[in-house]
């Protein structure tokens, strides 16, 4: 049988999206190898982070200005830590930023992660809007993409209807449904695990 190498030009774009593509790259072959050209060390490594938490052997060299990551895939037996069902789990996003410091920044973290999670498998079972996060449930959002493409996979998508007033949003909201708190804590409180962001 052959080997399939399936090559992934990353170069020039920003995190997460060497990661994403290369692991849609792994996800598309049983066996082989994925060749990741990055041209900084944060994404290098960060490909090279991937390949161990999927548990294949990767390996990389400097080439053209960035470097070139060879991941190995084969039939390994997933890490314990991949068995977990991230299906039970209750995602509460409670601000339209990640993080603190600088807004732009903040709002672009924010994006990036609801991208990355959007990508990821299983996804959660429901994610939560409140205060300034419902910004992000909204006409207008940058994030709606990645919010919809979970929606049609199945999460539930709920943002905190006295939040949407507050903001003025309330026929603004553009994904998911409205909740309020007595739902909210009630999910909270029948969730395996929440994350809260």
């Amino acid at each position: 049988m052959d080997v399939v190498t399936v090559r992934v030009d990353a170069k020039g774009l920003a995190c997460p999206e060497p990661v994403i593509r290369t692991k849609r790259a792994l996800d598309e072959i049983q066996d082989g190898t994925v060749l990741t050209l990055v041209d900084n060390e944060v994404a290098r490594n960060n490909v090279v982070k991937l390949a161990k938490s999927k548990g294949y052997t990767a390996s990389f060299e400097k080439a053209d200005e960035g470097y070139a990551v060879l991941i190995e895939k084969g039939m390994a037996e997933p890490h314990e830590e991949m068995l977990i069902d991230t299906h039970d789990l209750v995602v509460l996003i409670t601000s339209s930023q990640l993080g603190q410091g600088d807004d732009k920044l903040g709002a672009l973290l924010m994006k990036n992660f609801l991208f990355a999670l959007s990508e990821t498998s299983p996804l959660p079972q429901k994610i939560l809007f409140l205060n300034s996060a419902v910004k992000l449930t909204s006409q207008g959002s940058d994030s709606l993409r990645s919010i919809e493409k979970m929606v049609d996979q199945g999460v539930s998508i709920e943002s905190c209807g006295i939040c949407l007033e507050y903001f003025h949003l309330k026929d603004a909201l553009a994904v998911g449904s409205i909740t309020n708190m007595y739902d909210v804590v009630d999910s909270l409180n029948h969730a395996k695990r929440v994350l809260t962001i």
